[in-house]
């Protein structure tokens, strides 16, 4: 059974494209109200223009919690309130941990892990004067594991698990669920963006190493089927899980 999102309010970030816009279409798709928010302001109302009336876009660094509160509180005037929230904006950095400039591990860390903490922390307020609801942050398999050039990205994710986790305990006697999903490759830009400083520090042909461990890139509509049944009704006994999306690749020993 599809998971029904009648009649819910949601909250996504980095919704203007890739996985976030995945969610977004699947959301409104299963009858959700949405408010898109993404620091690409221009990219983000196209996304809420083609996803109709029950779309609003909203402009926001998630790494300044005033625009963080700010989105929270417009999904709470355009829709009345708020049922669940999705903490989806990251970036990636793909290189050596010893090559990596200091300024770009702070950025990396401030969207990944600040984002989504700020997320948690202005988005509860919200969600327990609803009387509940639901909270997926967007971790990675490369939160589980050590990952080579993917060092500082894998640590952000890891966080993100631990945050999820612990909001999740914290929460609970809100009625305030709270899970991770753990994307592996997913047929996103992000993923196209390291292709090239991995087949450069390796000498492997990527697509060869992806039909290896996971047979083929996930799609984007893979990842919102899961963080739809997470926000969903179904899912009211789940809470401080991380669930792993990656056709067998972390399973693997070789």
């Amino acid at each position: 059974m599809l998971s029904d999102l009648n009649n819910k309010r949601a909250l996504i970030t980095g919704a203007a494209q890739g996985i976030g816009r995945s969610i977004a279409e699947l959301f409104v798709q299963r009858g959700a109200r949405v408010v898109l928010a993404d620091i690409d302001e221009e990219q983000v109302k196209k996304t809420a223009a083609d996803l109709g009336t029950a779309a609003v876009p909203v402009s926001c660094d998630v790494t300044d919690g005033e625009q963080v509160a700010s989105a929270v509180a417009t999904a709470v005037s355009e829709w009345g309130g708020l049922d669940i929230a999705v903490n989806n904006a990251g970036i990636e950095i793909a290189k050596p941990l010893v090559e990596t400039p200091d300024d770009e591990y702070d950025q990396l860390m401030a969207i990944n892990i600040k984002g989504v903490f700020l997320g948690v922390k202005h988005q509860t307020p919200a969600l327990a004067a609803s009387g509940g609801g639901a909270i997926i942050n967007m971790a990675s398999v490369a939160g589980l594991g050590g990952v080579p050039l993917l060092g500082v990205y894998g640590a952000s994710k890891g966080a993100v698990i631990r945050i999820s986790q612990t909001a999740a305990l914290e929460l609970r006697d809100a009625g305030i669920r709270v899970n991770a999903v753990c994307p592996s490759f997913i047929d996103t830009d992000m993923v196209n963006r390291l292709v090239e400083p991995f087949e450069s520090a390796t000498g492997a042909n990527f697509g060869d190493v992806v039909a290896i461990k996971q047979q083929r890139l996930g799609t984007t509509v893979e990842v919102a089927e899961m963080v739809a049944f997470l926000a969903s009704d179904d899912a009211r006994f789940i809470t401080a899980s991380h669930y792993v999306l990656d056709c067998a690749l972390s399973g693997s020993l070789f």
